[in-house]
């Protein structure tokens, strides 16, 4: 038990180094908005996701406009 968690506390403490920040009205850099995800379940095109397959400047004149809701409760 001792192991699992000294690793989340290592996990944890890397996702805060390696943390993109926002502020509200920013807009999202090119460079994060080309992160590729992967699709582990649903129906998409194709097997990763990006915030560029939304923008119609980097996906090739197909615009969309999405709602990004992140919420964390600590």
């Amino acid at each position: 038990m001792k192991k699992i968690l000294s690793l989340i506390a290592v996990i944890g403490m890397l996702s805060l180094v390696h943390a993109t920040y926002y502020n509200v009205g920013q807009t999202v850099s090119s460079s994060d908005q080309n992160i590729a995800f992967d699709i582990c379940y649903g129906d998409y095109p194709s097997s990763t996701l990006s915030l560029a397959d939304f923008n119609g400047d980097l996906n090739g004149g197909n615009y969309k406009v999405i709602h990004i809701d992140m919420s964390a409760s600590w």
